[in-house]
């Protein structure tokens, strides 16, 4: 794929970033796309929220990341504790085989808890420094180095999901790929 697309979706917690990549997912894979990378995704109890895993998008390999049982950790994120372990291994492999096997890499999301990981924080990086077209959701109000460095880049272009524009945000963002001159070139898209 020769698409030059670079999308941030940023977001507050909960404001819908995780609704809008996997809609995102949904309507480009729907148009041919490769798909690869890293979605996270609440586990409910009874309809509570009682952790996240992190799930590699391409094989459907995923483990759990955060937990309210997870007492032990040394990372909290709120009333979660966070297996740091599990994004360097699952995430960091599900954004390696994004690079070399897809044609588009999503990241779900790069936040306040992801960038404690010096491991995965390098692998994000190779990720916005490839040709690669990308989604990466991140958290709006993190000033991390890694996040700055997302928004600077010339070539991102960054949309915000807010409670009002959640629902059409993802058609915007398939717009955007309809409308980059190398997407519309590539003869196995749709134009």
């Amino acid at each position: 794929m020769k698409s030059s697309v670079r999308i941030v979706i940023s977001g507050l917690p909960g404001s819908g970033k995780t609704f809008s990549i996997l809609k995102i997912i949904e309507l480009l894979e729907g148009d041919g796309f490769s798909i690869g990378g890293m979605v996270t995704l609440p586990i409910l109890e009874e309809g509570r929220r009682v952790g996240y895993y992190i799930e590699n998008w391409a094989t459907k390999e995923k483990e759990i990341f955060a937990h309210i049982s997870y007492t032990n950790s040394k990372i909290k994120y709120g009333k979660f504790g966070v297996m740091l372990s599990v994004l360097e291994g699952i995430g960091v492999a599900s954004l390696e085989y994004a690079l070399q096997n897809n044609d588009l890499v999503v990241i779900d999301e790069v936040g306040i808890v992801q960038v404690e990981s010096d491991i995965f924080a390098d692998e994000v990086r190779n990720v916005i420094k490839s040709d690669k077209p990308f989604v990466i959701t991140i958290h709006k109000k993190s000033r991390h180095p890694l996040l700055q460095e997302i928004r600077r880049k010339d070539d991102v272009r960054i949309l915000e999901v807010t409670a009002v524009n959640v629902k059409i945000l993802p058609f915007k963002v398939l717009n955007i790929f309809h409308t980059d001159e190398s997407y519309k070139n590539d003869s196995n898209k749709i134009q």
